[in-house]
């Protein structure tokens, strides 16, 4: 992974900045947090936070190295993702309870439908076939599969409570399940077997062939204070911005599972646009390992962190996918074994793969 660090883009720094202005703006009380123009200024700001944050991860994990800088970003865009549930259930609103049901499962059927089918269509347009490594595929579907089951699926046959949640004690074991098995994949990622996660099985970095530009010591220090920074202001936005929200689906008569599309279209678009760069750089396992590596974290991480929230708060949360969303999961499961299992792609299983990805927009808008 290389990315170019001669010098930090204005909006790196600009936008965690006004975020910061507003945000103090607001606090004490001389701007309306409710007021129309400051919302659209809070969601301008807010997107243009989230991809600043990206990029300082991206500044971060250009000098960790692969595949550690697929973690790094991983985990960044996890954390966005974690803020924004937390703030929209803190708020209230209908169906809060199953606000991280409908965000997880979007940001899975976004990573391996949408971004996954983007990569290998853009891919495969432009290289006609591509490679990858089949033991890192497969590793992070099995770890991915076992995750979705058990979070999203096996909720709806537990008889500990009615309808499709766990109980307390459920939840919890869950929740450190998949943290313990996400932890463990990470440890495979990064440490064990790394080189099932780079071009060719090589145990170095992957690029096109140019040398890695790494950033100094001094750009490093500035994108770790600014990711944080904007982190938290990604937070405090967040809070802000989820009445009104929740109250425009609500308004466009939409059902409130889209709220999560929402959310993890937002924090999942800067890294699919660098997945996307990556396969038309002909670089497709470092796209694969951003797209499956966030899926893996969004369940692996996202999930405990909520569920420990709910259980401090004493809030219900429902995890149990619908039918028609069950599904979708186990086509899309299914698809993505058989396109990742030959280590070789075309456009056709990206177009596969897109199909599929707009059928689940559709069935989100008009279930």
């Amino acid at each position: 992974m290389a990315v170019s660090v001669d010098k930090m883009p204005w909006w790196a720094w600009v936008f965690p900045a006004l975020a910061s202005v507003l945000l103090a703006a607001t606090g004490l009380g001389v701007a309306d947090a409710g007021a129309t123009p400051i919302l659209i200024l809070d969601v301008v700001l807010l997107t243009g936070t989230v991809f600043a944050a990206v990029h300082h991860a991206e500044v971060v994990a250009a000098r960790v190295g692969e595949p550690f800088g697929s973690l790094v970003l991983a985990v960044a865009v996890t954390v966005i993702e974690v803020a924004l549930i937390v703030s929209l259930i803190l708020s209230g609103g209908p169906d809060k309870a199953a606000l991280a049901r409908d965000t997880v499962f979007a940001a899975v059927m976004i990573v391996c439908n949408g971004i996954v089918g983007l990569c290998l269509l853009a891919g495969g347009a432009r290289h006609h076939e591509q490679g990858f490594q089949v033991r890192g595929a497969a590793t992070a579907l099995a770890v991915l599969a076992t995750l979705a089951t058990l979070t999203l699926v096996l909720p709806n046959y537990t008889l500990g409570a009615p309808g499709p949640v766990f109980t307390r004690a459920q939840l919890l074991f869950v929740g450190v399940v998949s943290l313990v098995l996400y932890g463990v994949f990470v440890f495979v990622q990064t440490v064990r077997h790394r080189n099932y996660f780079l071009s060719g099985g090589r145990d170095e970095d992957e690029d096109d062939g140019a040398p890695a530009v790494l950033p100094s010591n001094r750009m490093t220090l500035a994108s770790v204070v600014l990711l944080l920074v904007a982190l938290v202001a990604v937070v405090l936005l967040a809070k802000i911005l989820s009445p009104a929200l929740q109250a425009g689906v609500v308004a466009a008569g939409l059902p409130a599972a889209v709220v999560g599309v929402a959310i993890a279209a937002l924090v999942l678009m800067p890294e699919g646009l660098a997945a996307v760069r990556a396969a038309r750089a002909d670089r497709l396992q470092t796209s694969l390992n951003l797209a499956l590596g966030s899926a893996l974290a969004t369940i692996g991480l996202t999930i405990p962190a909520v569920a420990g929230v709910s259980l401090v708060l004493g809030l219900e949360l429902v995890l149990g996918l619908e039918e028609k969303d069950t599904v979708l999961l186990v086509l899309t499961l299914f698809t993505a074994t058989l396109t990742l299992g030959t280590g070789r792609t075309t456009v056709l299983q990206g177009a596969v793969h897109l199909v599929i990805f707009a059928v689940f927009l559709f069935l989100a808008a008009s279930p």
